[in-house]
């Protein structure tokens, strides 16, 4: 009798909380203190092909330039704002919302993380900007490694950060039901989970205070399809056969307690790149380009000097 009691309460419970979300009014989280754009900077669409890619240019016009290619899940605002202000005062630094992120284009259909590189080699051809030091954080690490062999001539240097050549080794098919049970999440919680994101981001000391409505908002700007079609291209990314071939000067960044990316997936790339500098951030979790933006910054430009 209690089994069944239980059941019927889940039962009604779910119940319930469809017909709010159906119907009841929504409800936005409200944050204590003065609230402001963690990422004040203006930014540009351009036509890649038919669609348009939006971007952001900080930093003197003359400075050397510094890609900064985000991951998935966030764009490149939500990503990197707590680096941008500090690199931007000696670099160019650009940073695009890839396809489907930010404040691109959503575009309909199965999309490859080569598909993601040719539009980034698209942008910088449309802003006149080649031969840069990229930086790929996560997926645009994945990016990068595509966009360096794809499209050399913009690739002068990369670092490759909380990334791997391929992410998921062990546990494929467990992982895409994953992705298919919390894409379904999204569609019908997309508020809550944004807001639960949102919590986590703040607990772990990746999004301040004052943040933290304009990260929520930026949340809940996602079309879930759109977003494990991305996530689906990095189940499907493999660069092992080829990634020790890219002749560009390399650094890696590691989080060693990374818990999105395997830090093993992570060794792994760095044993295929012997040529390149490894840099660990020894307890990092995988959104310490966040909570972790002084050794980002330091790494960066120490790599960017060692290439003058």
């Amino acid at each position: 009798m209690k089994v069944a009691r239980s059941v019927r309460w889940l039962g009604y419970s779910a119940l319930g909380w469809l017909v709010w979300r159906l119907f009841g009014p929504e409800l936005t989280p409200r944050f204590r203190g003065r609230q402001k754009n963690a990422m004040p900077f203006p930014g540009r669409t351009v036509l890649v092909g038919e669609h348009e890619l939006f971007v952001r240019e900080v930093g003197p016009d003359d400075g050397p330039v510094l890609v900064l290619v985000h991951g998935w899940n966030l764009d490149g605002a939500m990503t990197f704002h707590r680096i941008v202000p500090a690199l931007s005062r000696r670099f160019r630094v650009i940073v695009p919302d890839l396809r489907n992120h930010g404040k691109s284009d959503w575009v309909r259909g199965r999309v490859e993380i080569t598909d993601l590189a040719d539009d980034l080699a698209g942008v910088l051809d449309a802003i006149g900007v080649a031969r840069s030091l990229v930086l790929g954080f996560s997926m645009g690490g994945m990016v990068v490694q595509e966009l360096a062999r794809r499209h050399p001539r913009h690739v002068r240097a990369m670092i490759l950060a909380g990334t791997a050549a391929c992410p998921i080794v062990e546990m494929r098919i467990p992982t895409r039901i994953a992705f298919w049970l919390a894409r379904g999440g999204l569609r019908v919680s997309l508020h809550e989970i944004a807001r639960v994101t949102g919590e986590v981001l703040h607990r772990t000391g990746a999004v301040q205070d004052n943040h933290r409505r304009w990260m929520h908002e930026a949340l809940i700007r996602r079309d879930p399809d759109l977003y494990y079609e991305i996530g689906a291209s990095v189940w499907r990314f493999d660069s092992r056969r080829w990634i020790g071939t890219l002749p560009q000067p390399k650094m890696v960044i590691i989080p060693t307690a990374d818990e999105i990316v395997p830090p093993e997936t992570q060794y792994e790339m760095a044993a295929l790149l012997p040529d390149a500098e490894l840099v660990e951030l020894e307890g990092g979790l995988h959104e310490s380009v966040l909570n972790r933006p002084a050794e980002y910054i330091e790494a960066i430009t120490r790599f960017a000097g060692s290439l003058a």
